[in-house]
């Protein structure tokens, strides 16, 4: 074995996605669940992609205004053996205290105009980049919101199940205000 035999092993791709690191998957919820059961039964729940889980984690978070235990219950299955902590999950709670429309504004057609109001069929756009799978076993894909200007970041984790579980998300930051909260609009 070589000095350098090793040197970007890491950086490899699971197999299966594209070389040039720029695919981009629609992944589309015809309807949107309506109990944890709903939820785990939809085809992205097999967690076979990281596409898919990127996207579920999105319409997790949504129903954290109305039901919290639900949207909680949806994002530690999405954690697979990984179980949200107490600092996981206060931060959530920290998250939503100054709006609900974050996480919609992840769905095609919500902008702040139309209060982050998505069309139908919900639609998530959910890209790679050429840096994507720097680290074996990762995948940090980007989704675009209707309030931000760059695309936000959630990470996945390949497990030894072949599931990609929820390992990291950044897509609970600030986003514009919807207009109808804007008094100057």
């Amino acid at each position: 074995m070589g000095l350098f035999d090793s040197v970007n092993k890491s950086a490899q791709k699971p197999s299966g996605y594209s070389s040039g690191g720029s695919r981009t998957e629609e992944i589309v919820f015809d309807r949107l669940p309506e109990s944890f059961e709903e939820f785990i039964a939809l085809p992205q729940a097999r967690l076979k992609t990281p596409f898919d889980t990127a996207a579920l984690t999105v319409l997790a978070f949504c129903y954290y205004p109305e039901d919290p235990d639900l949207s909680l219950s949806m994002i530690e299955y999405l954690r697979g053996p990984r179980p949200l902590s107490g600092y996981d999950k206060s931060f959530i709670v920290d998250r939503f205290r100054d709006g609900d429309y974050v996480p919609r504004s992840y769905f095609e057609g919500a902008t702040p105009q139309n209060d982050y109001l998505p069309s139908e069929p919900y639609r998530v756009r959910v890209s790679e980049n050429p840096y994507s799978y720097q680290n074996e076993n990762y995948a940090t894909l980007h989704i675009r919101s209707g309030g931000a200007d760059s695309p936000r970041q959630v990470q996945l984790r390949l497990a030894k199940d072949g599931k990609w579980y929820l390992w990291e998300q950044f897509i609970l930051v600030g986003i514009r205000p919807p207009e109808s909260t804007n008094p100057w609009a």
